[in-house]
């Protein structure tokens, strides 16, 4: 468990930034569309088919989120992303093998970029997300830093349906975001179809005891103050999920860990604004749209009653899960077909079982 000072507290009014003009640089591509992988999970046609799923979240309500947050986070960096990029590219260094061409989808992409530093041998990368105000401060915070070493292109797409090519990148790497997407089995599959054989999928996403502390908190102000509860938290993968999530879309040597982070805030009204700042905010289809003062102000006091550590803050836990599969190749070691072993556990227990 890692326990980090959130800088929230600290932080004031934030103004919206001016949009500057900017050019587009040669290596540079916007689009405004997305569509699914052609041959992939979900296949063409995608609105039809979409419209017969089940819908969980307001993806457009999402893409909102994430242009507030383009705004809200622009020229500073989260320590709690931060974080959570860091340990997610450290795995890259646990891998011998170059990556040359990667995909980044939504979520930290700010975050993944800065701290590549090199890592994984990367030389094209393509940076994805559904709000056109994220891919733009992605592509103005490149222009300040004056970082041509990997040459970056960047793509307004939606993770739900890829609009990238079967088999044509080596990496893909998604912090913090797949957790918002309706169909997250589908997208998984449409990412493994977009690697290439022996490709790596690198992902982290939040986990069911995220802001456990929160959902307390509001579970007990509806209810003192409206005689019910509303949902206000999205419903979130549990770790044994996570196993079964790479299993079903088909990766090879699939591997999942869990990281929990205590963030710290001066009170509740920080820990929200921080939600914000990463675009973390209720997007639920289900949700209810108007919330009661009297309930915001008793979910702020039961909170801090309940959870108030001595020096006067307020801890809010964060739980990631890591995901690691691979694209299948000829390389990859498999398991033998059952009933092919050619030594019985009678035969070693014989043989070893004196040695105890």
């Amino acid at each position: 468990m890692r326990r980090i000072n959130s800088l929230y507290g600290r932080i004031g009014f934030l103004r919206r930034v001016p949009e500057n003009s900017t050019k587009q640089s040669h290596n540079t591509f916007l689009a405004s569309l997305s569509f699914s992988t052609d041959g992939a999970y979900g296949g063409g046609g995608g609105g039809e088919q979409n419209s017969s799923r089940v819908k969980i979240f307001d993806r457009d309500l999402k893409r909102i989120h994430r242009d507030r947050a383009a705004w809200l986070s622009r020229h500073k960096t989260d320590t709690f992303v931060d974080a959570v990029a860091e340990n997610l590219l450290d795995r890259l260094e646990d891998c011998k093998k170059s990556f040359p061409s990667a995909l980044c989808l939504g979520g930290s992409l700010g975050a993944v970029k800065r701290l590549l530093r090199g890592r994984g041998g990367i030389e094209k990368l393509t940076m994805m997300d559904t709000s056109y105000d994220m891919i733009k401060s992605c592509r103005d915070a490149q222009d300040d830093s004056h970082d041509n070493s990997i040459e970056t292109s960047y793509l307004v797409g939606d993770e739900e349906f890829l609009p990238i090519k079967e088999s044509s990148v080596d990496l893909i790497i998604s912090s913090l975001g797949l957790h918002w997407t309706n169909d997250l089995p589908g997208s998984m599959i449409q990412c493994k179809l977009a690697l290439k054989p022996d490709g790596l999928f690198l992902a982290a996403i939040l986990g069911g005891e995220t802001l456990k502390e929160l959902r307390i908190a509001c579970t007990l102000a509806h209810m003192e103050r409206e005689g019910g509860i509303s949902p206000r938290l999205s419903p979130l993968a549990q770790v044994r999920d996570a196993g079964n999530l790479l299993t079903r879309a088909g990766f090879s040597l699939p591997g999942v860990d869990v990281d929990e982070y205590v963030v710290k805030y001066k009170s509740a009204l920080d820990l929200i604004e921080h939600l914000r700042a990463m675009g973390e905010t209720n997007a639920l289809l289900q949700r209810n749209k108007i919330l009661n003062r009297e309930t915001a102000l008793a979910t702020a006091a039961i909170y801090e009653s309940m959870f108030a550590t001595e020096d006067g803050t307020i801890p809010a836990t964060f739980q990631v899960i890591y995901m690691t599969g691979w694209r299948e190749h000829s390389s990859h070691p498999e398991a033998k077909r059952r009933g092919s072993a050619t030594v019985s556990f009678t035969d070693l227990q014989k043989q070893f079982g004196g040695q105890s």
